[in-house]
């Protein structure tokens, strides 16, 4: 009898699932629900731009719509039936934490904060924590350097402590009601599994190690004096928090009789603990050593693992190393950029230039030749996430005429972020982290070839793609399998349920060589505004781009 597996992937704006047959990777279904709380999914504040949150209440309909939305559509398929489904795995955005009461209910579900905004969820992408961030940085590089070390250096405005401490700082009533915060891939298996209540959470490793510092070495999370250093009320959400923490693939618990009837599941199935969305990304796209894979979507996610036994260096600018967050018996690296197809999306649809999508824009990008436009782009529309880890940069475009057009801008924009990734391989790469295969997923990785050539072609190595256009979910799928012991471990569970896609993306060396001399001015501007003293000259910027576009244009 087949067993089938069902991944919920909680993006930025919508939730999916795929259910998946375990033995031959096949995807008989998926199916979306859209938050319905905000623009696209996300409460902003139009005072101030760094705010993002989310209500908790679209993340418990969207489970039910989703899982009960796969079901339906294989009711009735010959063979299948729902007890054949052996487990759940869940994977969401990152750091995105929520504040709860003593019976881990998060407060924007109580009378008491209804539809307040500093009670809701506090969103990956929510930056008003900067300061907070740079408090964070400045008293570990005093006290407790060796945090920083395992996470790039600089603490990030899209984490853990940065978010919670502005809301110390900026809500208090908010602050003092919280019992503890719990990330949003921990609280969902909490919640199916009944287990939500914070002394029952099993804390996830991805979670806590990349956002949270947590490592084994000191002993899980931040130290008491630590958290007492940057504001004494802080100790309490530190003595709140477990000093163990777990890989997905382990067993968060068991389906709840209420979770089987709200989806007509089984109860007593297993639920994989939970990880972040690129993560279990890399894990549906067949992540091993030497690979470096790149989820793209609204940001990106890029990660590679080292065996346990390989002496690493710390890595500057890194989102952390930590061990086992995306594999078993490897440690997990991880980077990215804080905006990619939201910037696309931004020029589309709220630029709005002259009422082009982005079919169009691409039909007509295409077709310029490198450096045609005479255009360079900084990609930092939401901050820069690695290697600077600064989200008070902000996005810039050198080389507009009066000739400028559309397409050119838009295709601009996307080498920008090839650029960007091209940095984040370099620095993996400077630190002794060999970079032998690029293995791109993610919705933009299929729906846009040109995309991928232009990656293909600035960072000068072959792409691929994983064969999966859900590879978040599909990752979500195999931990699960893993959960319900369907396989001794990830290795057998990914030989089975992953591939990639048989088109690799090529450089072409003509264009690529044309790159590389953009790229050397994308290196001067991108220091000289993210890199504090740089001394970078860069009075032949623009008069080297106009070379290189007039060269081209053979004007």
């Amino acid at each position: 009898m087949s067993q089938y597996t069902i991944g919920l992937d909680y993006g930025t704006s919508s939730v999916r699932a795929v259910l998946v047959d375990i033995q031959s990777g096949e995807e008989l279904a998926s199916s979306v629900f859209p938050y319905p709380h905000g623009v696209g999914g996300v409460v902003i504040d139009p005072r101030d731009p760094d705010v993002a949150r989310q209500h908790p209440r679209d993340y418990l309909d969207g489970a039910q719509a989703v899982i009960t939305g796969v079901l339906d559509q294989v009711k009735g398929r010959p063979g299948f039936s729902a007890n054949q489904v052996i487990g759940l795995g869940v994977d969401t955005t990152g750091s995105t934490p929520i504040p709860v009461d003593a019976q881990g209910t998060p407060l924007a579900l109580t009378p008491e904060f209804d539809g307040n905004l500093a009670a809701m969820v506090y969103l990956w992408k929510d930056h008003t924590g900067h300061a907070e961030a740079a408090q964070i940085t400045k008293t570990a590089s005093e006290i407790r350097p060796q945090y920083l070390l395992k996470c790039g250096g600089i603490y990030s405005a899209e984490w853990f402590w940065s978010k919670i401490l502005r809301c110390l700082h900026a809500n208090p009533e908010v602050f003092n009601a919280a019992y503890t915060w719990v990330e949003h891939a921990d609280w969902l298996p909490a919640v199916l599994t009944g287990t939500a209540h914070p002394d029952k959470i099993q804390r996830g490793i991805c979670a806590a190690g990349h956002k949270a510092m947590f490592h084994p070495s000191w002993g899980g999370y931040p130290d008491a004096e630590f958290l007492t250093a940057l504001d004494p009320k802080l100790a309490r959400v530190g003595a709140s928090l477990p000093n163990v923490a777990y890989a997905a693939g382990q067993v968060a618990g068991t389906l709840s009789l209420e979770w089987a009837e709200r989806t007509g599941l089984s109860e007593g199935i297993a639920v994989s603990v939970g990880a972040f969305d690129a993560h279990l990304g890399g894990v549906g796209s067949g992540i091993k050593p030497g690979a470096l894979v790149k989820n793209i979507g609204t940001s990106t996610c890029d990660m590679m693992i080292a065996p346990l036994d390989q002496e690493l260096a710390d890595i500057p600018g890194l989102c952390g190393i930590v061990p086992e967050s995306i594999l078993p018996g490897y440690y997990g690296l991880e980077a990215g950029q804080s905006a990619v197809g939201d910037i696309f999306n931004w020029f589309v649809n709220g630029i709005q230039p002259g009422g082009l999508g982005h079919e169009e824009l691409t039909a007509i990008a295409e077709k310029l030749a490198p450096g045609e436009s005479g255009l360079l782009a900084l990609d930092w529309h939401n901050g820069n996430r690695t290697i600077l880890v600064d989200q008070r940069l902000t996005g810039a475009v050198l080389g507009l005429t009066l000739q400028t057009t559309p397409a050119e801008l838009y295709r601009a924009w996307i080498e920008a972020t090839a650029f960007g990734a091209r940095v984040i391989m370099e620095r993996l790469e400077e630190y002794g982290q060999k970079v032998e295969q690029i293995i791109n997923c993610g919705g933009i990785s299929v729906k846009n070839p040109m995309v991928m050539q232009i990656y293909a072609d600035i960072m000068g190595r072959p792409i691929a793609i994983s064969r999966s256009t859900q590879t978040a979910a599909l990752g979500s799928a195999v931990a699960a399998a893993v959960a319900a012991g369907a396989f001794p471990g990830f290795a057998e569970a990914t030989e089975k349920m992953t591939a990639l896609n048989p088109r690799i993306f090529e450089p072409n060396l003509e264009s690529q060589k044309t790159y590389d001399r953009i790229y050397a001015q994308y290196k001067k501007i991108h220091d000289a505004f993210g890199v504090q003293g740089s001394q970078g000259d860069l009075f032949g910027v623009m008069k080297e781009l106009l070379s290189i576009r007039d060269e081209v244009r053979n004007v």
